[in-house]
């Protein structure tokens, strides 16, 4: 297999992109993902949850394609790495108890839609969706289906934890509909795996991706993460050499968040003084971008690497890739529609979230309310903006005459301090500045938040991201 995917990358003409450490250790900075533009932190309690219900589309007027996301919290046991919106439990009957309340969540909603809208994308996140029994992922696949009208070539995907996984999992997961997933690997080192309190032998990997070929999956993503606890260059590079071995159309390898002041659990990485420093976890990234690149994986940007012609690298190359709070996309042009605790839809101007505690969503839903929390709406302004910054992170580039059009306004006077700003970096060979374009070089790809962050306004208003975001590299 190995042996395969080196002739493809030498047919395919590209050498491994290594990554400038000294910039790197310049650029590593606390900055945001992006996405959303602007980012949750702006999210406001005071936005009356009436009038975010009212924009969302759900007067029965708009047309648009739809995306659902479903957030499904619970897990078995805690991953203290982890930084996702998660309930902690072995009894599965707590899940029991979630769909009743998702169903009368997905009711209101649906009641007051276009029920002609066709749903093009449907992720379920979590947490971890296969805690769900077998059963109970059936039971979600009849209330989406009575509730809502799937496009024929809709996008299903699902997030997977291979440990406790069944076939009937598979099955019932295709049943509804899916046909992408993503599988939750991180590190297959078993020191690591004990360190980060997630224990799962690459075996059950292997087995997962047998299973979702066999029933007809289309696409297979590995999730990754580099700088956890007790990771080296040689061990990651051995869980790198393994799965790759599995032949996956995708990758997400993504930078462990070490934010302690949010979730208390990663406090234990610092006791044990067990992390990677600054210098090996840039190594680790180094050798992850070298490795991927080096096997013909496109380097899509930020964290994402997707095999060439996949459907990730053709939106990127024809223009038509999108960023949503579900990372990479290709499709565009739709409402998200998100059902579950703390899950967040948006509409073309505004962004809304559900309550974050499950007591409070059960509690709206028991007042026959939908359970928004807060909200965004955004202003003209950040409506340029948020355009900018997603079609520099998913094009790696602006066409300023077609971007002025686009936005009507005139791109080099409104951005005329943005443009300035991004000198520095293109005396570093991060960008390329002409009369009429900026270009994301290639070593700049691993910048890309820094760049998309020069177009910010927020921060150029608030300097103090210590505190409040992960560091971009």
């Amino acid at each position: 297999m190995m042996t395969h995917l080196s002739n493809r990358a030498q047919s395919a003409g590209r050498e491994p992109a290594g990554l400038d450490l000294e910039l790197a250790r310049k650029y590593a900075v606390p900055g945001p993902r992006y996405t959303s533009y602007p980012t949750a932190l702006h999210f406001s309690e005071d936005v009356p949850a009436a009038k975010l219900i009212e924009d969302a589309g759900l007067d029965g007027a708009s047309r648009k394609p739809i995306s659902l996301y479903l957030h499904l919290p619970f897990c078995e046991t805690a991953c203290w790495f982890c930084g996702c919106t998660k309930v902690v439990t072995k009894d599965r009957g707590a899940a029991d108890r979630y769909l009743d309340y998702l169903e009368k969540e997905i009711s209101l909603t649906a009641a007051s839609l276009d029920g002609e809208r066709p749903v093009t994308q449907l992720h379920f996140g979590g947490g971890t969706p296969t805690f769900l029994s077998p059963e109970q992922l059936r039971r979600l696949g009849s209330i989406l289906h009575k509730s809502f009208r799937f496009d024929a070539d809709c996008e299903a995907s699902v997030e997977i934890d291979p440990r406790r996984l069944t076939r009937d999992h598979i099955v019932a997961l295709h049943e509804m509909g899916c046909n992408r997933a993503s599988l939750g690997v991180q590190d297959n080192d078993p020191a690591v795996q004990e360190a980060i309190n997630r224990i799962q032998p690459a075996e059950l990997t292997v087995r997962a991706v047998s299973w979702l070929r066999e029933e007809g999956f289309r696409s297979i993503n590995i999730d990754l993460i580099y700088g956890l606890p007790l990771q080296t260059a040689e061990s990651f590079g051995r869980t790198l050499r393994e799965v790759l071995e599995l032949d996956p159309d995708r990758f997400a390898v993504f930078s462990y968040a070490h934010v302690p002041w949010i979730k208390p659990a990663q406090k234990i990485f610092d006791k044990r003084r067990s992390l990677p420093d600054a210098e090996r976890k840039l190594a680790l990234l180094n050798l992850v971008v070298e490795t991927l690149t080096g096997q013909g994986y496109d380097y899509i940007g930020m964290d994402h690497f997707a095999r060439a012609g996949d459907e990730l690298a053709t939106a990127r190359a024809n223009g038509t890739l999108q960023r949503n709070f579900q990372g990479y996309s290709t499709k565009g042009g739709t409402d998200i529609l998100a059902f579950g605790m703390s899950a967040i839809s948006q509409s073309p101007r505004a962004y809304r979230q559900n309550e974050k505690e499950l007591p409070a969503y059960y509690a709206a839903l028991d007042a026959d309310r939908l359970p928004v929390a807060r909200g965004y709406f955004l202003t003209p302004d950040d409506e340029i903006r948020r355009e900018t910054i997603m079609r520099l992170m998913c094009d790696l580039k602006l066409d300023l005459p077609a971007m002025s059009e686009r936005l009507g306004i005139d791109f080099r006077d409104y951005f005329s301090s943005a443009l300035k700003h991004l000198k520095p970096l293109a005396d570093d060979g991060l960008v390329r500045i002409a009369r009429d374009a900026v270009a994301i070089t290639e070593k700049g790809r691993f910048f890309i938040r820094n760049i998309a962050m020069v177009f910010d306004a927020y921060l150029q208003q608030q300097r103090q991201q210590e505190g409040r975001y992960s560091r971009t590299v």
